[in-house]
């Protein structure tokens, strides 16, 4: 069904709804594979005999090849059909998947990753690019409300599913698990799409140099920020050098792209102001979802002592509540002004982040449930209506720009919000480190009372009294570290909260938008 003819009518035949499900699915797939080894890297990182640092660009080369592919998607659809498109990514995606499980050393898990995120990058914006394009205007809020939920219940549910596969049957397995979704997503793309001429004299005409400059500086956009806090910044001649390659490769591609007649994606549409609003709101969302998913793990893991499957029962309130909360999010952004509805959102998605930044040592599970239902509640409420605001007004010749391009700013904002809160943890950590130890002194009747009990502990334990002695020092000092690192976690909660209170400021700059009703 063309997008005209999807435009005038209310009915949506079953193979359409059966491929957008697959696609939705397809999303769901390979977003989870971005953090599905989160869990897994030190038994992967050990049969592979590799530090975690170099573990670390198993994740580094997934994203960064994710994130080149998204822009290039609208125009490959328009140029192999979306039905052939999707449907040999989707086979080279399980290929790779399999080929990663099979990995021999680090190297070839490293090349194996990349191919494997350029794959599955593909299809994250195809399944928008197929709700906005194949269902009328009255259709597309609910089918957006599942896709939306796909794409942010996969980061928060990856590493969960990641450690309990590991260890049940193994670290390949988590790679292996793709076939069961790929197959069911193969079969009802191959049933719900009819196949489409292709247009390969399109070929002819692609930006190569546009298309060099974006890969070139995307990648290095991401290498930058994954790999930056590792080896500090700009202390790092490789960070300086990613830095240059960024900047350089994505102003040849954006310059490309607005002096060409045809550009294989159109990034003029950043100049319409619900567009931007949109994809920068995305990105902020973004980042608030990486990198709670990325923050949360960490302390439950070096101060609450959690493994992955515990991690996961707490994880799991950011998940499972927004698939009851999803629908009603659709039918609210038919009857309300979507700012209202998204301003609410963000405002829920924020007073969890604030729960979140006052945790102790003691804090678990019982007192992170309420934050997270919070988070549930928010998030379906901004992703819906700012799909909404995104294609609003967009003709059918750029919706596939428009997909490709929201989508692409949200991963951004994800691995953004992750080097950000990974850098800001790191530095927080040595603030209050510091000071902390200046108030730790011999001359605090609290210090003393602390060596004294630990010293007794210790002694009690077996041993000299000197070596007790050391053993309490040593005690107090982790003490102190951990405390450290409890106000670090909870300063980049704090930062997310308040990014994300600050950008409901910027969801009022959109035009008053409600979603169309079902006619």
């Amino acid at each position: 069904m063309s997008t005209a003819q999807a435009a005038g009518v209310a009915e949506v035949s079953g193979r359409t709804w059966l491929a957008i499900g697959a696609a939705i699915l397809g999303v769901f797939m390979a977003v989870l594979d971005t953090q599905i080894t989160n869990a897994s890297l030190p038994e992967i990182l050990g049969s592979l005999s590799a530090s975690m640092e170099e573990g670390s660009w198993m994740s580094t080369t997934y994203l960064a090849a994710e994130v080149v592919v998204i822009p290039l998607t609208g125009f490959f659809l328009r140029v192999f059909g979306a039905r052939a498109y999707i449907l040999v990514n989707t086979v080279l995606f399980l290929l790779l998947s399999t080929l990663c499980g099979f990995a021999w050393n680090l190297e070839s898990m490293i090349v194996f990753r990349a191919l494997q995120g350029f794959f599955g990058g593909a299809l994250i914006p195809t399944a928008m690019t197929l709700v906005i394009t194949r269902l009328p205007p009255g259709k597309r809020p609910i089918a957006l409300a599942w896709l939306m939920l796909a794409s942010t219940l996969a980061p928060t549910l990856g590493p969960t599913v990641g450690g309990i596969l590991t260890e049940s049957y193994g670290w390949p397995s988590i790679f292996f698990i793709n076939w069961a979704p790929g197959i069911l997503m193969f079969a009802g793309v191959a049933i719900g799409l009819d196949p489409q001429k292709h247009h390969l004299d399109l070929l002819r005409k692609l930006d190569w140099a546009g298309i060099g400059g974006m890969i070139l500086g995307l990648g290095a956009l991401i290498v930058f920020l994954e790999e930056g806090n590792r080896k500090d910044w700009f202390d790092s001649n490789f960070i300086c050098t990613m830095a240059f390659m960024a900047f350089g490769g994505i102003t040849m591609w954006i310059g490309t792209q607005l002096l060409r007649a045809e550009p294989f994606v159109n990034v003029w549409l950043f100049g319409r102001r619900n567009f931007t609003v949109s994809s920068v709101v995305g990105a902020v969302v973004g980042m608030g979802l990486y990198g709670s998913t990325f923050v949360l793990p960490l302390f439950l893991a070096q101060i609450a002592g959690y493994n992955s499957r515990q991690i996961g029962e707490v994880i799991m309130w950011m998940g499972l509540p927004q698939i009851l909360v999803t629908p009603f999010a659709a039918v609210f952004a038919k009857k309300f002004d979507n700012r209202i509805i998204c301003s609410v959102g963000l405002m829920l998605f924020s007073v969890s982040c604030f729960m979140n930044s006052t945790m102790t040592a003691s804090t678990g599970y019982d007192q992170l449930v309420t934050s997270q239902v919070f988070r549930a509640l928010g998030q379906p409420l901004i992703i819906i209506t700012l799909s909404n605001i995104a294609i609003h007004r967009i003709e059918a010749l750029n919706l596939s720009s428009a997909s490709s391009l929201y989508n692409m700013s949200r991963v951004l904002g994800g691995a953004v919000g992750t080097a950000i809160l990974s850098t800001a943890i790191t530095m927080r950590e040595h603030f209050h480190s510091e000071r902390l130890v200046d108030s730790v002194t011999l001359f605090s009747t609290t210090t003393r009372e602390y060596l004294a009990a630990f010293t007794k502990v210790h002694f009690q334990a077996g041993g000299d009294a000197v070596h007790a002695s050391h053993q309490a020092l040593a005690s107090l000092n982790g003490l102190v570290q951990r405390e450290a690192y409890v106000m670090a976690f909870n300063d980049s909660f704090f930062i997310l909260g308040c990014v994300l209170l600050a950008s409901v400021g910027l969801v009022w700059l959109a035009d008053r938008i409600v979603a169309p009703k079902d006619k």
